[in-house]
């Protein structure tokens, strides 16, 4: 049963450093902070001799007290008359819309609390990722704009509108051009809104452009195809994929959406009908989706070009110039994917993350030879959630130069930031006569311009969105606007003269044109938030192959211009993503799925590569690109990493966003590079030893598995032989011995499946919990103190196998020329609720305790903090509340303020100092499945309780349900083959079975 594999969790477990050594030999990392608690208490431990006895009885007060502490009382004010649809303690769900994907926004007495993907949404019926469920909280930032702005001044909405008016009548007057310059704007009714302000201002015109590029994919169908647009693919229709450098399953595109689709062909459902789709990664630094490949190849980005000459010439017998010849692993991998890809004509899809109209051109080529056209890539019902133009985007600034603008307005964009040549933009800007920003707060471009209009928070707005072809969503208010803001769509229409309110607006353009020919009325699109005209029959195309060779010379001409100094890969982080986000703290805390770093970007660098470098873990380097930019970054070694490059996150060093993200690592948008019209995110720098050190935030390295069989794993090949392999039971082979007597459970038994092969690791799963159960945040100061809160982790193992050798000891790992070929495991972790639980029994005050139901519950009111149940734990999957987060000053940037703590989910108790917590199954979505069925008077079904965890993932690989019910299931799930128990060899009987990882490996 063991695996033939060493697991571990990061380098210093592996290369077992002075530092983890020493930090594992204890259960905790420090001891209680008394000096802080005291401090906190307006006292101090340095205290003269004749103070000591009134401090120490102070001091010992004080904390018992703060155990016993609990969330002051407040008045409770009743309404003097209730609203209809309101009933306090029972929450409200309204359908409404997240960057085009349908969504369920929970409200607790008028205010939202959590967003849950709409499992009725059709189309586009997948999970949330981590910034949609952290955008609840974006609501009550505080660091947006109570109104707005003209010239830094405080002006009402009545002058703004004069100011506006009057410029904009003076520059159509004058025959000068006025522009919006926006994100991608996928909403009807928007554009409708951007047509009527045009008929009044025939001049202006909109400028969409987006922060992170996908110009190249639509210039590139435009010149294959005639259609400007992205695709939609179809993960689900592919047996083999292969992937150069796109990240797909994370930040690429819809990562949620391919997620839900790649997982169909994975997951145990899948599996046991005898089926799994292949998928091979080619990329330089390691990507969320590079973890779950079944193959992965590291390549740097200078090959990314030539691999795919190569790949098209394999395919099709052609002799293109400039294929790949230098990088052996990837020509000995390449053989098998034309193999592979040759077999599953029609069931295949090649997709590339470059922004090069060359690269994607050729990418076409191999997927029309591959016949994917219709099958797994559909041009016929097309994304449309990124149409941004980055030659639009230049061309406004050539003529903003030439003084042809006078009037730009900036609709959630923010180019002083984001764009790579931030001296052209502040140029260009400032030979434009009247500039305005529609941003809620004055962020690094709003800052800059004459005004600000600050537009609403998507909870307080009237919309609607069309993500994809024949898909609609609408979004609707959640709650009234917080600050004297107003929506930017509403403020272009009054500028325009329409006296419309923006809700008529929207409400009259799905009438007269989106629900024209549906069943559908207005009212039913508000109650089921989507509209869905069903998709257009997907169609093959033809292409010019005769246009291939001025293609492949153009690849050859930029992968030479990339093969210099050290290869850079700008690439977006899956909770931080392009930075618009990057006040919110919920996604700063939030590890990330390969680095495990919070709050901070950092130069990853293969750990060989790093060493030739001279450079070491937490080491600083300067890195300095041609156009002498340079920033100085901490050293992260990267396992799996290329040789030669670093990869940087994009969508840090913000500067003006608020007091939780502002000076939050380093901006690295000026390394991009504007090249034949697209932005391009690989280029090249020096690295240079900046000198010091820097303590990267992880969240877990300071753990340790101890060389136990936490981690199975196995191949498509062997499962087929043996469903069961490698996963087998330690019970199975071995007599067990109780020393709790046997109840009956005769009720329910809450337990949970987690699926290995259906993890992605991209951790919305974690937000979700942090959002439903008031975890709170703490910071970076205190991550590196291992007192991160999350109740629920995602932990990351590697392993390393190559040559088809897998390597198990330390030493021959650290001999190895380098650690390109790693393999990685995510496996989500949090409270077993052991039926044996190990802490139940030396809790000394019975504060964790077994129910009923199988569930081990906390009472926190009788917590007083001992951590002798986390010292028992075997999963250390408890949390120590050191401090009172929601109410002291050292943790004001994140939730410590009344304003912001209206994120808080009235049904779970926000814990205090001193108390133990950890994951509870969300027992309050337990009690109030189980109470709605009461009250309708019928028996608990299946799928009447999801958990936040559960109903965040896109991918279904948390199974939640009742083992009393032989057809709930997750009792189908826990028969499956592949189930195990993680430490089942110590009988605590955890409540939680894993399914074995599947590979599908060339080896198998």
């Amino acid at each position: 049963m063991d695996s033939n594999k060493k697991y571990w969790k990061g380098l210093e477990e592996l290369q077992q450093t002075p530092a983890f050594v020493e930090k594992s030999k204890g259960e905790f990392a420090e001891p209680i902070p008394v000096e802080d608690v005291l401090n906190e208490a307006g006292l101090s431990t340095r205290t003269p001799r004749r103070d000591f006895l009134k401090a120490l009885g102070f001091g010992l007060g004080a904390v018992t007290l703060a155990a016993c502490e609990r969330t002051p009382v407040h008045k409770a004010v009743p309404y003097l008359i209730k609203p209809e649809e309101i009933t306090p303690g029972i929450p409200n769900f309204y359908a409404s819309s997240f960057k085009g994907q349908s969504v369920l926004v929970r409200t607790r007495e008028g205010r939202p609390i959590l967003l849950e993907a709409n499992p009725s949404a059709v189309g586009l019926n997948c999970g949330t990722d981590a910034s949609a469920q952290a955008s609840v909280l974006d609501l009550y930032d505080t660091s947006k704009l109570k109104g707005p702005k003209f010239n830094g001044a405080d002006i009402s909405w009545d002058e703004l509108d004069t100011h506006v008016v009057t410029a904009l009548d003076a520059a159509q007057a004058a025959g000068k051009q006025i522009r919006i310059i926006s994100s991608t704007i996928n909403s009807p009714s928007a554009i409708a809104a951007i047509a009527r302000f045009t008929q009044k201002y025939p001049n202006a015109r909109l400028i969409e452009v987006d922060t992170v590029s996908y110009s190249g994919i639509i210039k590139a169908n435009q010149n294959s195809f005639g259609k400007a647009v992205v695709p939609h693919y179809r993960f689900d229709n592919a047996d083999v994929i292969v992937s150069v450098a796109a990240d797909f399953l994370g930040t690429w595109l819809s990562g949620e959406e391919h997620t839900q689709q790649y997982i169909g062909n994975r997951d145990y459902k899948s599996l046991q009908k005898g089926k799994m789709s292949r998928h091979i990664q080619f990329e330089g630094g390691m990507s969320l989706t590079g973890t779950n490949a079944d193959v992965r190849v590291a390549i740097k980005p200078s090959e990314e070009g030539p691999l795919l000459i190569a790949l098209y010439n394999a395919i099709t017998g052609s002799n293109l110039p400039g294929a790949l010849n230098a990088n052996q692993k990837a020509q000995t991998a390449l053989k098998l994917v034309v193999q592979e890809l040759q077999q599953a004509r029609g069931r295949a899809v090649v997709v590339t993350g470059a922004n090069d109209v060359a690269m994607q051109t050729l990418t076409n080529a191999i997927n029309v030879a591959l016949q994917s056209y219709g099958s797994t890539i559909d041009l016929d019902n097309p994304s449309y959630q990124y149409k941004g133009d980055d030659e639009a985007f230049a061309a406004f600034l050539a003529e903003a130069n030439r003084g042809d603008v006078d009037a730009a307005l900036f609709l959630d964009s923010n180019p002083l930031y984001s764009y790579p040549n931030v001296a052209a933009v502040k140029e260009a800007l400032g030979k434009i006569k009247f500039k305005l920003s529609f941003s809620d707060r004055e962020d690094e471009t709003a800052s800059e311009l004459d005004a600000i209009a600050p537009s609403h928070n998507f909870l307080e707005s009237w919309g609607d969105a069309n993500p994809r072809g024949g898909y609609y969503t609408i979004v609707q208010p959640t709650i009234n606007p917080v600050y004297n803001t107003r929506q930017a769509e509403h403020s272009l229409l009054l500028w325009a003269g329409e006296k419309t309110d923006y809700y008529t607006f929207v409400k009259n353009n799905w009438e007269q044109q989106l629900l024209v020919g549906s069943s559908k009325t207005w009212k039913d699109v508000l109650q089921t938030g989507f509209e869905f005209k069903g998709d257009q029959p997907a169609t093959a195309y033809s292409f010019d192959f005769s246009t291939l060779g001025a293609i492949a010379n153009a690849i050859t001409s930029q992968s030479k211009a990339l093969a210099k100094d050290v290869e850079v890969q700008l690439y977006q982080s899956v909770a931080l993503k392009d930075g618009k986000q990057g006040n919110n703290a919920y996604l700063h805390e939030l590890p990330d799925p390969v680095s495990k770093v919070t709050w901070d970007n950092y130069a990853a660098l293969n750990p060989k590569f790093a060493e030739s470098l001279g450079l070491g873990e937490n080491s600083l380097v300067e890195v300095a690109d041609d156009n002498g930019y340079k920033i100085t970054l901490p050293v992260l070694m990267q396992p799996g990493q290329a040789m030669g490059t670093v990869s940087i996150a994009l969508g840090y060093g913000r500067t003006k966003v608020g007091k939780a993200g502002n000076g939050v690592g380093k901006n690295a948008y000026p390394f991009a590079k504007l090249v034949n019209g697209t932005l391009q995110f690989n280029t090249t720098a020096k690295l240079s030893k900046a000198g010091g050190t820097y303590e990267l935030a992880q969240t877990q390295t300071h753990h340790t598995i101890e060389g136990r069989n936490v981690i199975r794993e196995t191949t498509f090949a062997k499962y087929k032989e043996n469903p069961g392999h490698n996963a087998g039971r330690w019970t199975d082979s071995h007599k067990t011995y109780d020393l709790w007597n046997k109840y009956e459970q005769p009720g329910h038994k809450w337990v949970m499946a987690i699926d290995l092969n259906a993890c992605t690791g991209c951790g919305s799963c974690i937000v979700a919990c942090n959002i439903e159960n008031n975890i709170p945040v703490v910071g970076r100061d205190e991550v590196r103190r291992r007192r991160e809160m999350h109740w629920l982790r995602i932990d990351r193992y590697y392993a390393i196998e190559q040559n088809g050798n897998s390597y198990t000891k330390e030493d021959e790992i650290r001999d190895l020329d380098d650690m390109e070929s790693v393999s990685v495991v995510h496996q989500p972790m949090m409270c077993q609720h052991c039926e044996h639980a190990p802490c139940e029994t030396v809790c000394p005050v019975l504060a964790t305790v077994h129910s009923s139901e199988g569930l081990n519950h906390m009472a926190y009111n009788r917590c007083f903090g001992t951590r002798y149940c986390a010292n028992n734990c075997p999963y250390k999957v408890r949390r120590f509340n050191w401090f009172n987060y929601w109410n002291d000053s050292r943790f004001d940037n994140y939730l410590n303020n009344e304003f912001t703590q209206l994120v808080l989910n009235p049904d779970v108790v926000s814990r205090s100092r001193g108390v133990m917590e950890k994951c509870s199954m969300c027992i309050q979505r337990i009690q109030a499945g189980k109470l709605k069925a009461k009250i309708e008077k019928r028996p608990l079904k299946d799928g009447d309780i999801t958990l936040a965890c559960s109903s965040a993932c896109s991918a279904n690989a948390i199974i939640f349900g009742d083992a009393n019910d032989p057809n709930s299931e997750v009792s189908k799930a826990l028969k499956n083959e592949r189930v195990y128990y993680v430490l089942e060899e110590i009988n605590v009987q955890p409540g939680i079975g894993y399914m074995t990882k599947v590979r599908n490996t060339f080896e198998a």
